[in-house]
């Protein structure tokens, strides 16, 4: 993408890397690069004070890039709104993992990948995503009992100490002793199940990780790095690359999933599967 022209940007205060100045920093970026007046950041969107933008209120600004600064969860909410839209998405790391950011720029800040984007430096990206039937995750989605951990998460940042004391219990109880998750088909995996599988999008396939928790100390444990979103140091079996999966709950109630890192109530039988991202998004030269 060698002329790259003015953005729009989506910001979230609540988001783990935001702050009072964050704007002015990616604006003096693009003003570093070259871009003058009218060429840089022309508006700003406060998600969730704002709505995010549609394809037609892009198009009528004569926008082609939105640039989205916020964690995974808003990123999905942004990047599924514009399916199909003509112009690209650029994912900043907003958030607190920033799992999708990394795998377009690698561990970049806001401030390098802005830069390059200014410069002519970024390509057009049309990566896997795990495909849903309630949508796709761009860059990770989380399945079965293991997720309520999320709901100490989110109690945790709003400092709602009664909720993360009832969150805890109900993770601890439903990690520990709630309906497993299992893969069946392909059948794979222990046979009693795991309370957490974790389904990446690569460009080879669908990645899964059962992971697992034997005793009450694994559960806390798990769900102290689930809260810091680092669980992958846990206890674990690599099950494999897939074209497509099912998982299904050992007692047959429906299915607590993550994607990217935002809560949905699936079904008891849930397919996953891999396809290109329905939008155009920005990558940046990186190693890795």
């Amino acid at each position: 993408m060698t002329n790259p022209g003015p953005l729009w940007l989506v910001v979230n205060n609540a988001s783990g890397s935001y702050s009072d100045d964050s704007e002015e920093r990616l604006q003096a970026c693009c003003a570093a690069a070259g871009m003058g007046a009218g060429a840089g950041i022309l508006r700003t969107v406060n998600f969730p004070g704002e709505d995010l933008p549609s394809a037609a209120e892009l198009d009528a600004a004569g926008v082609r890039v939105l640039a989205v600064f916020t964690g995974d969860g808003t990123l999905n909410t942004a990047i599924a709104r514009l399916e199909g839209w003509q112009g690209a998405v650029l994912p900043l790391p907003g958030g607190t993992m920033n799992l999708l950011s990394k795998r377009l720029h690698s561990d970049q800040d806001a401030e390098t990948i802005l830069t390059r984007y200014c410069r002519g430096e970024a390509r057009l990206s049309r990566p896997q995503v795990v495909t849903t039937a309630h949508g796709s995750a761009f860059a990770e989605l989380l399945a079965g009992p293991g997720t309520r951990w999320n709901i100490v998460r989110e109690a945790l940042r709003e400092a709602d100490l009664p909720g993360v004391v009832a969150g805890t219990a109900d993770a601890i109880a439903e990690t520990y002793d709630g309906p497993n998750v299992h893969v069946i088909e392909p059948a794979g995996g222990r046979e009693e199940g795991y309370p957490l599988i974790e389904v990446l999008p690569t460009e080879v396939g669908l990645q899964v990780k059962g992971f697992y928790a034997e005793t009450v100390g694994d559960v806390l444990s798990q769900g102290a790095a689930l809260l810091r979103r680092n669980f992958r140091e846990g206890p674990h079996d690599d099950l494999g690359l897939f074209a497509q999966i099912t998982l299904r709950q050992t007692d047959g109630s429906p299915i607590e999933l993550l994607f990217d890192g935002e809560p949905v109530t699936g079904g008891a039988r849930e397919v996953f599967g891999l396809a290109p991202c329905r939008v155009d998004l920005l990558a940046t030269p990186h190693d890795d």
